[in-house]
């Protein structure tokens, strides 16, 4: 198992509440199946396993009994699995903070969205690394350059995070802004006492749901949480399952692979390609 150091624990926090049901499917999102032996949450599970203590995912109540039925199929040590449940779909945010009593024992969480399957496990050592080196309260995360943002971070001259934009909240994001890869590195101490603080007071301005990025602002510029973050250069990275064309995508890339790869699903060469 890699790790930096053992003192720090991290727990991965999966929210994955998503019915699929945009991209056709009749199974939750997280169990799309990407080859005849591969889920969306097999991908994941490979690529965290190696550098986290514990794997969370937070799934809707559709979604539970699929979950559980999978994990049964599926041969594996599941000592470290676990998952709540968000009975309302009240945004990213709360789906984080749905599952609060499991990971605050935990000195850090490594949130990352359920479909974000092409996050290098570079990335996430350098993630989980950059976080260890800042004292508590911090966060840390990659971002990556984007022609076309659907989210837009704006940081300002040292580095803390000044705005999320997000164009799902009829925010304008800049022409070539810097997006994230779904992945995002926390200190647990003090954290649910903030959102606490802050989702009774800020909402989605067009969907109206407890949303997580712009938290991320808040607890860099006001709070004044350390705030890291790096590039990296593969813009796939960012690139989630949102569409039947990004499912196609990931599968036609994973076609190739007779079988998963040691450390991720997707080799080096299907990320030069």
């Amino acid at each position: 198992m890699v790790r930096t150091e053992a003192s720090r624990s991290v727990s991965a926090v999966i929210p994955a509440a998503g019915r699929g049901a945009r991209l056709g499917l009749d199974v939750p999102k997280i169990l799309a199946s990407l080859t005849p032996a591969l889920t969306v949450w097999d991908v994941l599970r490979t690529l965290l396993e190696p550098y986290v203590d514990d794997l969370h995912v937070v799934l809707s109540p559709f979604a539970v009994p699929f979950f559980e039925s999978h994990l049964t199929r599926v041969k594996k040590d599941n000592s470290r699995v676990s998952y709540s449940i968000q009975r309302v779909p009240l945004g990213m945010g709360d789906a984080v903070f749905t599952a609060v009593d499991h990971w605050q024992r935990f000195n850090d969480i490594l949130v990352i969205w359920g479909d974000q399957v092409f996050v290098s496990p570079q990335t996430i050592e350098r993630a989980i690394a950059l976080q260890r080196t800042a004292p508590p309260p911090s966060l840390t995360m990659p971002v990556c350059p984007t022609s076309a943002p659907y989210v837009d971070y704006v940081f300002d001259g040292s580095g803390r995070i000044a705005r999320v934009l997000e164009t799902r909240e009829d925010d304008v994001c800049r022409p070539n802004g810097i997006s994230d890869v779904g992945a995002f590195v926390l200190s647990t101490v003090g954290l649910s006492e903030t959102w606490r603080e802050y989702a009774g007071t800020v909402k989605g301005k067009q969907t109206g749901e407890l949303n997580f990025l712009p938290f991320l602002a808040h607890l860099s510029s006001v709070r004044g949480w350390n705030t890291q973050h790096f590039e990296i250069s593969d813009a796939r990275e960012s690139r989630g399952i949102n569409t039947p064309d990004d499912l196609a995508f990931f599968r036609q890339l994973l076609s190739k692979k007779p079988q998963p790869a040691l450390g991720s699903a997707f080799s080096q060469r299907d990320r030069d390609e």
